[in-house]
């Protein structure tokens, strides 16, 4: 029953409805006992009483009963232009009814225009009326045709105000709405997103750490397996290196379960880089007999770089071991002005860096942008690998910015 449709727009009208309705009935009280008291008997009084008895009783049904399929609001309002019409030919209480009523235009309506159009056709119906009863004289011309339309028009002008400050309240609701679904779908957004970050992470951690030490497990095992008739002391030695990379493992397996709880190190641990790096190493040449020469720079570094660094030769040397078929290994690490650099060649078969489709250098870069460092690779068949991870250092960073 509103002149919008919106929840904003109906809510209004209720309102605007509800506190009418007490005034209305009074009016139309009043009205009735007006045209009882003050008009002389006969037949058009009760015929104007008879109009207004339609127009109160159309109003009751639709007021009591909202949803009823007989007195719909166009019928109402239909009623209300006949009555109109009847009361100003009758010489009842028009003006009184007009002025009452003027709100249910708008109230009823379903658009603006269908407000006016009804607004219209009550004030025809009544200067119709008044015409038929005064005819073309000065009092119809200057009080009775100049009232109407004054009424008609300061209704006109009321209603199209209420209706502009609706229609702007509800874009403004409108907006809102939009902006609070926006809001919550860009929640949603992050969270999934966060949610494929932390699965990554997780993934890229995996296959740094219990991946690789798998694989070194495999490749000690088969080892042993194969010197056990020939050279038990090379088997034993194996067999205590499989037995310390099942333990790594472990604490690697037991920090990642931690992980999502309270941030670790990562297994690594606090201190100089070159340390760190020195130990893996050491341990690579044990378990593969290759040579490694290495020259690692004694930087201390915060714990993000340490474990970057790290991963970035553990994911080196396993693809050398996996591989490369090397002999020799090459290890550096520097300080330089705009940071931290770690470069690792090998003499091995070497590849073609384009067509290279592995998790493992994929997971190396990611892990190095998202400190703001680079990784360059550098391969060809036959010249072995040379890959080169950079690190800004704190100092470095401050300086840029």
């Amino acid at each position: 029953m509103t002149a919008l449709t919106d929840p904003l727009a109906d809510a209004f009208w209720a309102t605007s409805l509800r506190r009418w309705n007490a005034v209305c009935w009074l009016l139309f009280g009043a009205m009735a006992v007006g045209l009882v008291t003050t008009a002389p008997p006969g037949g058009s009084t009760y015929r104007a009483l008879a109009l207004l008895g339609c127009v109160v009783l159309s109003y009751g049904v639709l007021d009591r009963f909202p949803g009823n399929p007989v007195v719909r609001p166009r019928v109402y309002l239909s009623v209300l232009v006949l009555a109109l019409g009847g009361l100003a030919y009758l010489g009842g209480s028009y003006a009184a009814l007009f002025m009452v009523t003027l709100p249910h235009y708008w109230m009823f309506g379903r658009t603006p225009r269908m407000s006016m159009t009804f607004l219209g056709l009550a004030a025809g119906a009544t200067l119709t009326g008044a015409l038929a009863r005064e005819g073309w004289s000065a009092e119809f011309l200057g009080e009775t045709m100049v009232s109407i339309l004054i009424v008609v028009a300061v209704g006109v002008l009321i209603g199209l105000w209420a209706h502009s400050v609706v229609a702007q309240s509800s874009e403004r609701a409108r907006l809102i709405e939009e902006l609070e679904r926006t809001q919550a779908e860009l929640s949603e957004a992050y969270q999934r997103q966060g949610a494929a970050d932390e699965r990554e992470r997780i993934a890229r951690d995996i296959h740094d750490t219990l991946a690789q030490g798998f694989a070194s497990i495999i490749v000690l095992a088969e080892a042993a397996r194969a010197a056990v008739p020939d050279d038990q002391a090379r088997s034993a030695h194996q067999l205590r290196s499989i037995e310390s990379t099942a333990r790594e493992n472990l604490a690697e397996a037991r920090e990642l379960v931690a992980s999502g709880r309270q941030p670790g190190p990562g297994g690594v641990a606090a201190g100089s880089v070159a340390q760190t790096l020195r130990r893996t190493l050491d341990r690579f040449a044990e378990d593969t007999g290759l040579v490694v020469d290495a020259d690692l720079a004694d930087l201390d570094c915060d714990q993000q770089t340490r474990i970057a660094l790290l991963r970035c030769t553990q994911e080196s040397l396993a693809n050398v071991r996996k591989h490369a078929r090397a002999t020799t290994v090459g290890v550096v690490l520097v300080r330089r002005p705009y940071g931290v650099e770690l470069e690792i060649t090998d003499d091995g078969t070497g590849f073609v860096v384009e067509e290279s489709t592995g998790f493992g250098l994929d997971g190396m870069r990611k892990r190095l942008a998202e400190l703001g460092g680079r990784l360059t690779v550098t391969s060809s068949v036959g010249d072995g690998t040379r890959i080169l991870a950079v690190l800004p250092s704190a100092a470095a960073a401050e300086g840029e910015a």
